[in-house]
C-alpha cells in the first residue's frame, strides 16, 4: 500500500474529459476544500440516522471516521469512500430497540459487521471474476441506480417540509457549478449547504438552544452491546442491502474513472464489515459506502483517496465537539432536500452510465425487464414482511434483478428464445 499521491496536472485544474484518479491529487488546499465538502455531503444521512433512532451522533460520526480511515488503509487506498449511518438499519435498530433495549439493538449491528467480514473474505479469496457473471453490466447498472433512485423520497419528504428554504439551496447549488471556474465550482455543494444554512436562519428556522448549552469539547459516549437471539434474526436483510450497496459503490468508481476494481471487491467489503463491527462495540450505527459522495465525486470529477482521508481526519476530530455535533442537528430539513435532490440524481443516473458504457443491448428482452422490474420496485420501496423479517426496496431490487436475470437467461437458454449473451 502506498499512501503518497502524485499530483494532477498543475494542481489547480482538471480538463474536460479528464478525471483525477484515486492516486492522484490537486494541490492541498484543493484536496482539502473537496475533502471538506465530502464531510459536508455525508452530514444529512449519517446525523439522521442517529436522531431517528436514538444513537449518539457524535458518536456515530466518532465510529464513521474510524471505518473511512480504515476503509482506505485495508482497500490499499485505491478506492475513495466515505463509510457513513447506512439507511438500512432504521427499521431493526428500532424494532430491536423496542423489544429488548438499544444495547440489543448495538449488538444487531455488531452480528451484522460480523457476517459481513466473512462475506469479504470469501470474495477476496475466491476471487472477483465470478461477480462479472453474477452482476453483468444490466444487473450492476440496475443496482447502482436504484440505489440513489429508492432514496428520492427522502430527499422530497425534507424538501417538502421547507420548501422554499430547499429550493434556494438546489438552485444555489446548481448555478454555483455553472457559474464559477476552479474550486468554487468544485465546491458547489459545500456552498449551497452553507447559502441555504444562511437562508433559513435568516427565516427563524433554526433553533440554537442546545448548541448554546453544549460544550466544546467531549469524548464520545459509548455503549456496550448485548446479545439477544430473537433480535439478532431482524438484521439478516441489512447484510444483503450492505452487499449491494458496496458492490455498486465499486462499479460506479470503476466505470467514474476507468480503472479495474474487481480485485478490490473483497476489500470493500470486508472493511465495511469491519467498520460496522467496530461500531457494534461501542454504540454506533452501523456503516456503509455512500451515496451522497460518489455524487460529489461525479459532480467535482475528483477521485483522490486523499479527499477522502481530509473527510476521515476531519469527521474524527468533530467527533470529539459536542457542540458542534449539535450546530450538525440544525441544519434545516430544507436544505437537506435541496442537496440530496441533486445528489441521489446523480447517484441514479451513474446506474444507467454503466450500461451505456457497457453497450448493455436493451432490445434483449431479458435486459429491458431486468432494467425495469427493480427500479419500480425500488423507488415504489416494495415491502415484504416474513415473520419478523422485513425486506424492502433496496434489498428487493437487488434480488428480483439477480433472480429475473439467470432465471430468464437460463429459460431462454433453454427454449432458444432470447439472443445470446455477449
Amino acid at each position: 500500500m502506498q499512501l503518497g499521491w502524485t499530483t494532477h496536472g498543475d494542481g489547480a485544474h482538471v480538463a474536460p474529459g479528464e478525471v483525477v484518479a484515486p492516486g492522484e491529487r490537486l494541490s492541498w488546499p484543493r484536496t482539502i476544500g473537496i475533502g471538506l465538502q465530502h464531510v459536508v455531503a455525508m452530514f444529512g444521512a449519517t446525523f439522521l440516522v442517529p436522531i431517528l433512532t436514538g444513537f449518539s451522533p457524535s458518536t456515530t460520526l466518532f465510529f464513521s471516521a474510524i471505518g473511512t480511515i480504515g476503509f482506505l488503509l485495508i482497500t490499499g487506498n485505491r478506492l475513495p469512500s466515505y463509510l457513513g449511518s447506512s439507511f438500512a438499519f432504521i427499521a431493526p435498530i428500532g424494532a430491536a430497540t423496542a423489544s429488548h433495549g438499544q444495547a440489543a439493538a448495538i449488538g444487531g449491528i455488531l452480528f451484522t459487521g460480523l457476517l459481513l467480514v466473512g462475506v469479504g473474505v470469501l470474495v477476496h479469496y475466491a476471487g472477483a471474476r465470478w461477480i462479472d457473471v453474477v452482476m453483468p453490466p444490466v444487473v450492476t447498472g440496475v443496482i447502482v441506480a436504484l440505489i440513489g433512485l429508492n432514496l428520492a423520497p427522502a430527499a422530497w419528504d425534507n424538501f417538502n417540509q421547507a420548501p422554499v428554504t430547499a429550493m434556494v439551496t438546489l438552485v444555489a447549488v446548481v448555478l454555483i457549478s455553472v457559474l464559477f471556474r476552479g474550486i468554487l465550482g468544485r465546491l458547489s455543494i459545500l456552498v449551497g449547504v452553507l447559502i441555504g444554512y444562511a437562508f433559513a436562519a435568516v427565516r427563524g428556522e433554526i433553533d440554537f438552544t442546545r448548541v448554546e448549552e453544549a460544550g466544546w469539547f467531549g469524548p464520545p459516549q459509548l455503549t456496550a452491546p448485548s446479545f439477544e437471539p430473537g433480535v439478532l434474526g431482524l438484521f439478516l436483510p441489512v447484510v444483503f442491502v450492505l452487499i449491494a450497496e458496496n458492490v455498486g459503490h465499486v462499479k460506479s468508481v470503476a466505470a467514474m474513472t476507468g480503472q479495474d476494481l474487481d480485485p478490490l471487491m473483497g476489500r470493500a467489503l470486508l472493511a465495511d464489515g469491519v467498520a460496522t463491527t467496530l461500531a457494534g462495540t461501542g454504540g454506533g450505527s452501523g456503516t456503509t459506502t455512500y451515496a451522497e459522495n460518489i455524487g460529489v465525486m461525479a459532480a467535482t470529477k475528483v477521485y483522490s483517496t486523499a479527499a477522502y482521508w481530509v473527510a476521515g481526519v476531519a469527521a474524527l476530530l468533530l467527533s470529539f465537539s459536542p457542540k458542534f455535533g449539535e450546530v450538525v442537528a440544525t441544519v434545516p430539513v430544507g436544505v437537506l432536500g435541496g442537496v440530496t435532490t441533486v445528489l441521489y440524481g446523480m447517484i441514479g443516473v451513474l446506474g444507467f452510465r454503466i450500461w451505456v458504457q457497457n453497450r448493455v443491448d436493451f432490445a434483449d428482452p431479458v435486459n429491458l425487464t431486468v432494467a425495469a422490474v427493480p427500479l419500480v420496485v425500488a423507488v415504489a420501496n416494495y415491502k415484504w414482511v416474513v415473520g419478523g423479517l422485513t425486506f424492502e426496496g433496496i434489498a428487493l431490487g437487488t434480488a428480483s434483478a439477480l433472480v429475473l436475470y439467470h432465471g430468464m437467461r437460463a429459460i431462454g437458454r433453454w427454449r432458444g428464445t432470447v439472443p445470446q449473451e455477449r
